[in-house]
């Protein structure tokens, strides 16, 4: 068992794991949705789904394709210091895309009259589900496991790579989903 260094009461608040920011990546999404609902706006309501489905998949893009590669060229010490860091990014600010994401998406397949027993929308439901399932039952449940485990007084640095590489992974596989369901969508917007 390898431990990651502990911080000292002078600098843990500058390392604290989850701060006030990580809160913020939380809030953002939602309040844009709540404004753009409340406004009866489509076209504001399609830009909250567009921005917030976009960053979703370019940041999952960025973790399979680049991050994966660049933790793996690191020691465990090294991983562990970058994934604490994504923790609060994964932990929040990623299921509040998602979920803000899918319920514009809704929302604006209802407001366009679209028929939810069509083939299209059939298929980007499933793709939905599999991308709930995967973000919310298999990557959120284990970041919430990276960060007891770094909340610990003396974390296990392998403990903390396996589960934060495994959660990398599982970003990066979740982008084939998402190019799936974007084809969806771009035939949806065009038929």
């Amino acid at each position: 068992m390898t431990d990651v260094p502990s911080t000292t009461a002078s600098d843990s608040k500058a390392n604290a794991i989850v701060g006030a920011s990580s809160l913020l990546t939380l809030a953002v999404p939602v309040v844009a949705l709540i404004v753009a609902l409340t406004s009866g706006s489509p076209l504001l309501l399609d830009y909250v789904h567009v921005i917030t489905g976009g960053t979703w998949t370019g940041v999952d893009l960025f973790m399979g394709l680049v991050m994966s590669r660049v933790l793996r060229g690191l020691s465990p010490l090294g991983r562990a210091e970058i994934i604490k860091r994504l923790v609060p990014i994964m932990l929040f600010f990623m299921p509040a895309l998602a979920s803000v994401a899918i319920t514009s998406g809704i929302y604006l397949a209802t407001r366009m009259n679209l028929d939810f027993f069509s083939t299209p929308v059939i298929i980007a439901g499933i793709i939905v589900l599999i991308l709930s399932v995967q973000g919310f039952g298999l990557i959120l449940p284990t970041e919430v496991r990276i960060l007891l485990e770094l909340r610990r007084k003396k974390p296990n640095t392998e403990k903390v790579v396996k589960l934060g590489m495994r959660n990398i992974y599982f970003a990066g596989s979740q982008t084939i989903f998402q190019i799936a369901i974007i084809f969806v969508m771009a035939y949806l917007a065009v038929m």
